[in-house]
């Protein structure tokens, strides 16, 4: 199994159809607020996320900046519901043309969700012992309702996509580099293309070669349709492959726009978009 977050749980009934969204718009994330409670250190409160609004349309790719602390994966996780908001909405356009607040959904159709439409990719792979490469890639692909020679098929060409050697799909995951994990736990997110893809630093330990096969997959995902949210900490493969940038500072947002002005504006703190 690859790293694929636990699902925060507790929600409350399910909205009807919120709506509103515009035609070509997968995501929309609407004044979202993020706390967290130290209980080791006197209960005190720090705010995570605080207002912030993010729209992702089908093919396009968001990518979030901003420095340690800014609230970019507390936000991915928000979305995939792996933490519980505080407050505001998280509405995704289903591929049956519903809207659902992801916030607020019942633990049951999310669960649904993720299996169908939403993707999650972080920078690590935690798969169950034994279990072979192949076998944690084509997993994923009948998870997404593939019978199983279909997602074995479909395995095989997201595992060569992003340079895993044949030689490998037997050996157990856990034995594999950190490199390879992260290159498997991308082929395992990407193996049946989903609706909306979200990216936790998928490329941190890769060397020049496999990070241009992996970002190739996902442009090749963006061409296809699928809505990314991204967070990358190199600023240059944001600028290669992300159609628009939103830098969260202090859990706000601080601006937004398109990378060639946003990674290049004078106006923003050099250590939050350089």
């Amino acid at each position: 199994m690859n790293a694929t977050p636990a699902m925060a749980t507790g929600s409350g009934p399910a909205a009807s159809d919120p709506g509103g969204l515009p035609e070509d718009t997968v995501l929309s994330v609407r004044g979202l607020r993020k706390d967290f409670t130290l209980h080791t250190v006197d209960g005190r409160v720090v705010e995570a996320l605080h207002g912030v609004d993010v729209d992702v349309a089908a093919g396009e790719h968001v990518a979030l900046a901003g420095t340690s602390g800014a609230g970019k994966s507390t936000l991915l996780r928000c979305v995939y519901r792996t933490y519980l908001s505080g407050g505001g909405g998280i509405l995704f356009r289903t591929s049956r043309g519903t809207t659902v607040d992801l916030a607020t959904l019942p633990d049951a159709e999310v669960a649904d969700l993720r299996g169908r439409e939403i993707g999650y990719v972080s920078q690590f792979l935690r798969p169950g012992p034994r279990r072979s490469v192949i076998d944690v890639v084509t997993a994923s692909g009948i998870a997404r309702g593939m019978d199983r020679p279909a997602a074995r098929d479909a395995a095989a060409g997201a595992l060569r996509g992003v340079g895993i050697a044949e030689r490998l799909w037997d050996t157990h995951a856990t034995v594999l580099s950190g490199g390879q994990k992260q290159r498997v736990n991308v082929a395992a997110g990407t193996v049946s293309p989903p609706r909306l893809l979200l990216l936790d630093e998928p490329v941190s330990a890769l060397d020049p070669v496999n990070r241009a096969a992996v970002l190739a997959t996902i442009a090749r995902l963006g061409e296809r349709g699928t809505a990314v949210l991204s967070v990358f900490h190199d600023l240059d493969a944001i600028e290669r492959f992300a159609t628009r940038v939103v830098v969260l500072g202090g859990g706000r947002v601080l601006a937004s726009g398109p990378p060639q002005s946003i990674l290049h504006d004078p106006n923003l703190p050099l250590e939050v978009a350089r």
